[in-house]
């Protein structure tokens, strides 16, 4: 970014054909610090001729950038991983700036996304073909995982490192060219860190970064260059992603909405367990697609509530920027308001308010979006804060007589994100993820997202698509298998005509 004088608002820049550029749109939007209601910048929502420029950028260079060799990519994404690192401190003060989070939580943000570039960078193991020798009388056949073209990524304003970072090195890895456009809310992040791609060495027009709502979001889905749409965000924008994408013939993977539980057993290890499940519902401000929303007290276990409410009442709230801080405020006063709103839905529908962390006094930031962990009980799965993800520090209790009971709470709610459970004992674990029908299942992990060399993969109304993101679900999705059978004859043995040429 840029400003004009040293009193102007700094305006975000688009990046299209490997150069930073003012955006020409009338639609503008204010980046806000979620602690203090300062606006740290301006967003452009892009006109649909500079998406139509950076989607052509895009097919322009995919034209070189597809046969360059797969060490030369991968060598890049070496380079990258290190900028990362040497600016981890620049980035999560960015990061908490515009989006709220702790500096730590901030750091994990950048990381994780870090994890992904390490993968990309080991692409020639990856992007591997298959060949059998003979198939039939001196016939092989091989396969090519050959890259697709144009691709885009929609991301979400509550980790605006690692969803970026999920999507462009892996698709740009692969040999294809990518077109992002990350969350109105929170992009400055997301904008550096497509600078350091560049000071990496991604050739112009290779990643693309516009801005925007929903107009953006449909010119992605509807543009004919566009050969794959990646998405992360809420069900219902997912939804419409991925029926927009894959009605005008595109690969979708969209990543949604959740409603992650974990289920106590009462063998479980009791201090760690409270410990985890503290941390999980209300790290990040519980704005976090696989934070643990719901907690199932199996039997004796559901003795553990008051202990696990004072637990919660020890967390901190402070800004981000704040030493000590264990969790920030919401992103912005509309997320905070609809918190409040499910929160006095759940108490009017007779659920029992164990902790309230409305209208928390936090000094020196009264203006910010802050509230601190609440705790509900006595919830059933007809209220509204157990069917709908309230995307804040909330956390739901229900009890259940037996482990089963527990399972078919969960197995019948329609997400399928993210899971866990807490017991020592193996029998229990080992029924417990052979009957669960959730995507990602922690033991005695209360947030288990793989690592990249695995894939992501929640499952029902949680995800759309058949392939996940990073690992090698998304080398198959960011690629085409073309198969190749050749057959080769001895030309003395059809006799060919000698074609030698003599030179004179």
């Amino acid at each position: 970014m840029q400003t004009t004088d040293a009193t102007a608002i700094p305006r975000v820049k688009l990046l299209i054909g490997g150069e930073l550029i003012d955006s020409a749109s009338s639609q503008w939007r204010d980046i806000i610090n979620p602690a203090t209601q300062q606006v740290l910048a301006r967003v452009p929502f892009a006109t649909q001729g500079e998406v139509d420029a950076a989607i052509s950028a895009a097919a322009e260079a995919f034209k070189t950038w597809r046969k360059t060799p797969i060490g030369a990519r991968a060598r890049i994404f070496l380079k990258y991983q290190q900028l990362i690192r040497e600016h981890m401190a620049e980035l999560a003060a960015l990061l908490t700036a515009e989006q709220g989070k702790t500096l730590a939580d901030a750091e994990g943000d950048v990381f994780r996304g870090l994890e992904v570039v390490e993968h990309a960078a080991g692409i020639g193991n990856l992007q591997l073909g298959e060949l059998a020798n003979n198939v039939a009388g001196g016939v092989d056949t091989y396969t090519l995982l050959q890259p697709l073209g144009v691709c885009a990524g929609i991301t979400p304003f509550n980790f605006p490192a690692m969803i970026p970072l999920w999507m462009f090195p892996m698709a740009i890895a692969t040999g294809n060219t990518f077109v992002l456009k990350p969350s109105e809310q929170d992009p400055m992040v997301t904008m550096r860190l497509a600078e350091l791609a560049m000071q990496a060495g991604v050739p112009a027009g290779v990643l693309n970064v516009v801005h925007g709502g929903a107009e953006v979001v449909n010119r992605l889905c509807d543009h004919p260059e566009i050969k794959a749409v990646s998405f992360v965000g809420s069900t219902q924008v997912g939804t419409h992603v991925y029926n927009r994408a894959t009605q005008n013939g595109k690969r979708a993977q969209c990543m949604m909405g959740a409603k992650n539980h974990a289920i106590v057993m009462p063998d479980a290890n009791r201090q760690q367990t409270l410990n985890n499940l503290v941390g999980a519902a209300f790290g990040a401000a519980g704005q976090r697609c696989m934070a643990l929303s719901t907690v199932i007290l199996v039997g004796e276990a559901q003795t553990w509530l008051p202990e696990l409410v004072e637990r919660s009442k020890t967390l901190r709230l402070n800004a981000g920027t704040e030493a000590g801080a264990d969790l920030g405020p919401v992103v912005s006063c509309s997320a905070l308001e609809r918190i409040h709103g499910l929160i006095a839905a759940g108490i009017e529908e007779g659920a029992t308010l164990a902790l309230d962390g409305r209208n928390p006094t936090v000094p020196g930031f009264e203006r910010g979006n802050f509230i601190a962990p609440t705790l509900f009980s006595d919830v059933t799965p007809s209220m509204r804060i157990y069917r709908e993800e309230i995307f804040g520090p909330v956390l739901c209790v229900l009890n259940a007589a037996s482990l089963d009971e527990a399972i078919a709470l969960i197995n019948a709610n329609p997400n399928g994100n993210g899971t866990a459970i807490f017991t020592r004992s193996g029998a229990a674990a080992r029924h417990f993820q052979e009957e669960i029908d959730v995507g990602q299942v922690g033991i005695n992990v209360p947030i288990p997202v793989p690592v990249p060399i695995f894939s992501f993969s929640g499952s029902r109304a949680s995800k759309l698509g058949d392939l996940g993101p990073y690992g090698k679900q998304v080398v198959q999705f960011y690629t085409q298998t073309k198969t190749v059978t050749q057959r080769w004859f001895d030309e003395d043995e059809v006799g060919a005509v000698n074609t030698t040429i003599t030179l004179k």
